[in-house]
């Protein structure tokens, strides 16, 4: 399997996982010149942007961990565009991060925070 369909098939897992536990998903993979975002979500009176991010063997290294400062910059940036593009009406936003594994799944809710 491709890293392209790998990473399809995670995303598509976690939007199903999201909406089993109460997300609404809004968008999936907002794209814009600055990068994009592979899930966006409400969480009760929280907009979500989640990263999604999957390897297939962990002996490579957790997926989590390829979400550094530089990624979470970027995921940020492409999420300001979104807000000052779509407006959505939401006071809170947060950033959420998920990792597969070798196929096991963990939510990190609020992942980080970034000062633009």
């Amino acid at each position: 399997m491709s890293t392209v369909e790998q990473g399809r098939r995670g995303e598509d897992r976690v939007a199903a996982l999201l909406a089993d536990r109460g997300y609404r998903i809004v968008d999936r993979n907002y794209r814009c010149k600055l990068g994009e975002i592979d899930l966006v979500a409400v969480d009760g009176d929280t907009l979500v942007f989640v990263e999604v991010r999957t390897r297939s063997r962990g002996d490579r290294g957790n997926a989590l961990e390829t979400v550094r400062a530089g990624k979470q910059r970027t995921i940020a940036r492409v999420a300001q565009h979104y807000l000052s593009f779509r407006r959505p009406r939401f006071e809170r936003c947060r950033f959420d991060v998920v990792g597969i594994t070798d196929g096991e799944l963990v939510i990190v809710k609020d992942a980080f925070r970034v000062g633009l």
